[in-house]
């Protein structure tokens, strides 16, 4: 089956994410392609869908496993494909998660592969089930296995044009909850707290603390009260937030933490919904990189990397300080987007690269 025969059966299996009956779907067949390219398959049980832990052993060769990051939830629910259907036209494929990122994932299986057979060390990958909303179950698997890597590689979408990801934004989703006290709101106002008053008085404060910082704030929802005649007794807002250096995010999510009410009677609380730390460019990443380059150079191809404003799971290991690059899915572009499309012949490129780094970074 060809490349793009596989890509097309893995956008078939449509696979939002917080959708475990869809991700099941599709886990089952990762998991039998990913035996057949000579990996062991185990799962990390979660309510809201399985991560897959996948390891090819080493042969004849020592030394820590290479460990190799991707996803297989995407933001597109199921019927997508109904007004978003799978083509392909020259070097451009459509269809939903094509570009983030089934086609990393094909890549990869395919290097897999290329190198039976070849002397390689251990390799290790993880697929996460909850990536687009920040991996909040994954965390804790990344960080155990990035512990014993020699190198991490992402494999995200790359930059346009194909070059690779050496650092990224912080990004965290934030709540914050007010707990208020429900009255009528006309006959005895004064006996109740609003809640909804307060969560505005709450997110002006948190604004004041942010201002003046390089760090992007989104409150994305809202949502609270019921009725126009009952004070509200209840309210939340969501909050996206962005860092490009450790210590504003530090800062900032610590006057997070610290909000207080503003009403006597009210009740502030605040939770991460999710937490991907700041990852700088550093010495291993540099080191990493340019080794990618040189073995990139060994097979034809020309490659350099750059920090990116998005985050990914490589943001757990880069800040970690494990020599992390990321951006190794092939060159596409849309990604989240209806015009989201994916390269036929960055595949094939990508998957001569991964042979290549497996087999060459241990060397």
């Amino acid at each position: 089956m060809s490349s793009i025969e596989v890509l097309h059966r893995y956008t078939a299996a449509e696979s939002p994410t917080g959708d475990p009956r869809a991700l099941a779907a599709l886990a089952e067949i990762l998991e039998e392609d990913a035996g057949r390219a000579g990996f062991g398959t185990e799962r990390e049980s979660h309510p809201t869908g399985d991560h897959l832990i996948w390891t090819l052993p080493a042969r004849e060769t020592a030394g820590a496993p290479i460990l190799l990051l991707t996803h297989y939830d995407t933001v597109w629910p199921v019927g997508t494909l109904a007004g978003m259907p799978w083509s392909v036209e020259g070097d451009v494929i459509r269809g939903p998660g094509v570009y983030d990122t089934k086609a990393g994932i094909v890549a990869l299986l395919a290097a897999a592969g290329r190198i039976a057979g070849v002397p390689h060390p251990e390799v290790r990958v993880i697929v996460v089930a909850d990536e687009e909303i920040g991996s909040p179950t994954a965390g804790s698997l990344v960080r155990a296995e990035a512990g014993r890597a020699r190198a991490v590689l992402g494999l995200e979408p790359p930059h346009p044009g194909g070059d690779l990801k050496t650092g990224r934004r912080g990004s965290t989703r934030a709540r914050i909850e007010v707990a208020g006290i429900e009255a009528h709101a006309a006959l005895d106002p004064d006996a109740g707290v609003n809640a909804i008053d307060e969560l505005i008085d709450q997110l002006v404060r948190f604004r004041s603390a942010v201002a003046g910082r390089p760090v992007l704030l989104n409150t994305g929802t809202i949502a609270g009260g019921g009725r126009t005649n009952v004070v509200a007794g209840a309210a939340h807002a969501d909050l996206g937030l962005r860092f490009i250096d450790p210590a504003d995010e530090q800062a900032v999510l610590g006057a997070l933490k610290d909000l207080s009410t503003v009403r006597p009677r009210a009740h502030v609380s605040t939770s991460l919904l999710s937490h991907r730390p700041t990852w700088r460019p550093d010495a291993e990443g540099a080191e990493l990189l340019s080794r990618i380059r040189t073995i990139a150079a060994g097979i034809g191809q020309q490659i350099d990397g750059r920090p990116a404003d998005g985050a990914a799971d490589t943001n757990t290991t880069g800040a970690l300080g494990r020599p992390t690059v990321d951006g190794l899915a092939p060159a596409g572009g849309g990604a989240h987007a209806r015009t989201e499309w994916v390269s036929s012949e960055g595949i094939t490129k990508r998957i001569a690269l991964l042979a290549a780094l497996l087999t060459d970074l241990a060397a």
